[in-house]
């Protein structure tokens, strides 16, 4: 391993951990219960992504956000991942710029898999995914502007 790869990490903060579930409304209860997490019952359907997305959030401190992601018809991304049982898919990180993540990352070596496009689970703030060297799939959700 060089020495870039054990020292660079994403620009921004760490927001949650997404884990492919075949249905939500099936797999919520069960997670909340493992994670001691709360679920507030929104389910998101983003059509940019085809995807159907909620979120649980611990009742610990410091504990990270889980994302559950259900394919949102066979024509999603992760459709073929959730009929073979789902599982962990991706860490996201909010950056403050999304384009020199994007650009930093390429420089690293990884593959920019969906460019940016508005995500409906974060207002329309923009998401992009990146598959790294080492077979880490990253989404980066672009820091809410202050007004």
């Amino acid at each position: 391993m060089d020495a870039i790869s054990l020292t660079w990490h994403p620009e921004g903060f760490f927001h949650h951990i997404g884990y492919v579930v075949a249905s939500i409304a099936d797999s919520v209860q069960g997670f909340g219960n493992m994670l001691q997490a709360d679920w507030d019952e929104q389910v998101y359907h983003d059509p940019n992504q085809g995807v159907r997305v909620t979120f649980l959030k611990s009742r610990r401190a410091g504990d990270p956000v889980w994302e559950l992601v259900e394919p949102a018809g066979e024509r999603s991304p992760v459709q073929a991942f959730a009929a073979q049982g789902g599982g962990l898919h991706h860490v996201c990180y909010v950056v403050d710029n999304l384009e020199r993540a994007l650009a930093e990352a390429r420089g690293l070596g990884a593959i920019v898999t969906r460019p940016p496009l508005p995500a409906v689970a974060f207002g329309g703030r923009r998401i992009a995914w990146i598959y790294t060297r080492r077979r880490l799939l990253i989404e980066y959700l672009e820091r809410e502007l202050d007004l």
